[in-house]
């Protein structure tokens, strides 16, 4: 699946404008949520837990239109706890959103 990382910051200005600063602010809240939800992931030991934090993450997602993210927390909550592919993919689309 495709990544597209322009999709945060187009859901940004739409919701903000064209304020830098408050957009910029926004950004950093949203990748420190993601990066949040990713890492307790990561650390999930049994279902309840992984499929707690890729929800999370699906609605996090979903409040920025991010659905190619809402579609890759869909897969993690339908994976094992642990997953390392489902790991990766989500970090990897992490760092691409962080880079921009």
């Amino acid at each position: 699946m495709s990544y597209d990382p322009g999709a945060l910051n187009a859901a940004l200005s739409a919701a903000v404008g064209d304020d830098a600063a408050l957009i910029s602010d926004l950004r950093i809240a949203f990748i420190e949520s993601a990066a949040r939800q990713i890492d307790l992931l990561g650390r999930a030991r049994c279902d309840a837990n992984w499929e707690l934090a890729a929800w999370r993450l699906k609605g996090l997602a979903a409040s920025f239109g991010m659905t190619g993210l809402m579609a890759m927390a869909d897969e993690a909550a339908s994976a094992a706890p642990g997953d390392p592919r489902v790991l990766r993919r989500l970090k990897a689309a992490l760092a691409g959103l962080d880079q921009n």
